[in-house]
């Protein structure tokens, strides 16, 4: 029980700062921030996206798979093209959220739905890795047990803070109301505490799957980047959408690599 509660308040911490992230959104002025910064916020996204996929999810999973004697290429690869087919699928069976004419009501649905899916899909195997982090800590007496998992806790919170506003900003940018934006945000990151304390209940079962589930996450995280977020971002026209994704990227990367 004092691992299940560990685990929660674990990743209840990963969930509070992914909505603390998503709160960015209300120190935005004006109803409509215009084209210019929209580029920004949705390369800012895209970038965030893409080095998330690479740190926290594609890298775990192939030393993941290497501890456990498999290919560190297999799990990664097969996983990534799991995830992209599996919203490759998602939009084919769902018309509704599929990006319809440029600027109509039904593109902005689109991205809004695949954004907010992928970021929520890519937060289950992080609260995971907390609860399985956690899982491992029971019977044991040394207190680096605990320590490691508490850290590895911390830095996935701290990382998930770009994470919220990158569902945010974008959210906002298709006409959202603040208050909407900002719940989508915020509850991308609900799925963790769901899925630290299943993990830690199932652990004995879970920590194999663990490289493929990082690497599904890590697919379907490209895939929104390059069909939803980069083509929005226009990065053809002019540096600003250009920018965001640098920025994003190396926020996002300094956070993995420094925390991870």
């Amino acid at each position: 029980m004092d691992t299940i509660l560990l685990s929660l308040a674990a990743t209840g911490f990963t969930f509070a700062l992914t909505a603390l992230g998503a709160a960015v959104v209300f120190f935005l002025r004006g109803e409509q921030t215009g084209q210019s910064l929209q580029r920004v916020f949705l390369g800012f996204a895209a970038g965030v996206m893409i080095a998330a996929s690479v740190w926290s999810l594609l890298m775990p999973s192939i030393e993941q798979a290497r501890a456990r004697g498999l290919p560190g290429w297999l799990p990664a690869s097969l996983g990534i093209c799991a995830g992209v087919l599996f919203l490759m699928l998602f939009d084919r069976l769902m018309p509704f959220f599929r990006p319809a004419e440029e600027g109509s009501v039904k593109r902005g649905l689109g991205r809004t739905a695949m954004l907010v899916f992928a970021v929520t899909l890519h937060n289950i195997p992080e609260g995971m890795a907390v609860g399985l982090a956690f899982a491992l800590t029971e019977g044991k007496t040394d207190a680096s047990a605990v320590t490691a998992a508490s850290a590895l806790a911390l830095g996935i919170g701290i990382q998930n803070f770009p994470e919220g506003a990158a569902i945010s900003l974008p959210l906002r940018q298709t006409g959202m109301s603040r208050g909407k934006a900002f719940l989508c945000g915020a509850l991308s990151g609900i799925v963790e505490p769901i899925a630290g304390v299943l993990t830690v209940l199932a652990a004995g079962h879970i920590a194999a799957l663990m490289p493929w589930l990082l690497a599904f996450a890590a697919g379907a995280m490209l895939y929104v980047v390059v069909e939803e977020l980069i083509p929005e971002a226009h990065l053809g026209s002019g540096h600003l959408g250009t920018m965001g994704v640098m920025l994003g990227f190396i926020i996002m990367m300094i956070l993995d690599v420094a925390l991870g």
